[in-house]
C-alpha cells in the first residue's frame, strides 16, 4: 500500500509531501508493520530537512504522536524538534492503531539484552 506524508519543518511555511510504501494493508498490521511505518515517517522528515544526506538510525523515542480520524480512516500525526508530519490516511480502527503504536514505542524503550 502507498501513503502520503505531509511534512512541515520548523521555521518553514511550506509543506512538502512524500509518498511512501508499505507491504501490507493497515487492517492487517502487527507491531512490526507499525514500527516500520513510524520509522519511514521519521526518515521522511529527516530527508526533508537534509536532502541528499545519508540514511540515519531511527529510534522510536523523543516524539509526540496522535492518531486522528479522517472520515472513515485515520492519520498518524508526529511532532519532533525539527518539524511535524501527518501520514495516511489508513484504513484501520483508531483505537487499534493507537494501541499498536503505544506497544511499539513501549517495546523500543525497553533495554536490550545484557551480555556478560
Amino acid at each position: 500500500m502507498e501513503f502520503d506524508v505531509e511534512i512541515v519543518l520548523r521555521e518553514r511555511n511550506i509543506a512538502t509531501t512524500e509518498r511512501l510504501e508499505h507491504g501490507s494493508e493497515p487492517a492487517g498490521w502487527h507491531d512490526a508493520d507499525v514500527e516500520t511505518v513510524l520509522k519511514q515517517i521519521l526518515l521522511a522528515i529527516d530527508r526533508a530537512k537534509n536532502p541528499g544526506g545519508a540514511t540515519r538510525f531511527v529510534a522510536l523515542r523523543g516524539f509526540s504522536w496522535i492518531v486522528e480520524p479522517v472520515g472513515s480512516q485515520v492519520v498518524i500525526a508526529i511532532e519532533i524538534p525539527m518539524g511535524a508530519a501527518v501520514a495516511g490516511p489508513f484504513a484501520i480502527e483508531a483505537q487499534r492503531l493507537d494501541a499498536l503504536i503505544r506497544r511499539v514505542i513501549a517495546a523500543a524503550a525497553l533495554p536490550g539484552p545484557t551480555i556478560h
